[in-house]
């Protein structure tokens, strides 16, 4: 089985970005819902878990920013890339504090790239427990036969409903451009789902 932190290290340190999803009509999309629920939710703070090569990170509201990646030299190039930007902060995935937390966390394109058990599982606790209010997802959602490579899809809601029950589901946004095998780059089987933190948690 393919060790997911290893191929976004191997692949950013041969110089690849952060694949189709990050750039054009879709990166567009992604900035346009999340920056909404930045200003609807007046968000104040934003963690961001697999933050990638930051190109849509540049396309999103500024707002105090944790980007989360499990590749150090994917982060080396964003502390450089955004130094001047003193609301940015990036982070290894080994060395994020248990206690940091944020009004909103994000995964984006992230979760079907995790085909290990155990990653998925910690990773998708970890991206909760680390939400004061809202976590927002953009993802495949339904189970499909892995096939070995780097995308294992799973319906990611069945693991809330076990898991994290308290979380509610209060927006699904269809993406406007489904996918297509005939047009890989501006397409995508991934939309948005936001979830909303139980009352007793939420702000704390």
């Amino acid at each position: 089985m393919i060790n997911s932190a290893e191929y976004w290290e191997k692949r950013y340190s041969r110089g690849k970005n952060s694949g189709a999803g990050s750039y054009g009509q879709l990166a567009r999309f992604k900035a346009d819902v999340i920056n909404r629920v930045i200003a609807e939710t007046k968000a104040g703070s934003v963690m961001d878990f697999g933050c990638g090569d930051g190109n849509q990170l540049s396309l999103m509201t500024p707002v105090p920013y944790v980007g989360v990646d499990v590749s150090r030299t994917v982060l080396a190039a964003l502390r450089e890339r955004f130094a001047a930007q003193p609301l940015y902060r990036f982070l290894h995935a080994d060395e994020l504090p248990g206690d940091l937390r944020c009004d909103i966390t994000l995964s984006c394109d992230v979760l079907y790239h995790l085909v290990e058990d155990q990653v998925f599982e910690n990773y998708m606790l970890g991206l909760f427990h680390h939400a004061r209010n809202v976590v927002v997802i953009y993802s495949s959602d339904h189970e499909e036969p892995y096939a070995g490579s780097h995308i294992r899809h799973r319906r990611f809601t069945d693991f809330i409903a076990a898991r994290l029950p308290g979380w509610r589901r209060v927006l699904h946004i269809p993406n406007p451009y489904p996918w297509d095998t005939a047009n890989r780059a501006g397409t995508s089987f991934a939309d948005f789902h936001i979830f909303a933190a139980p009352p007793e948690a939420a702000g704390g």
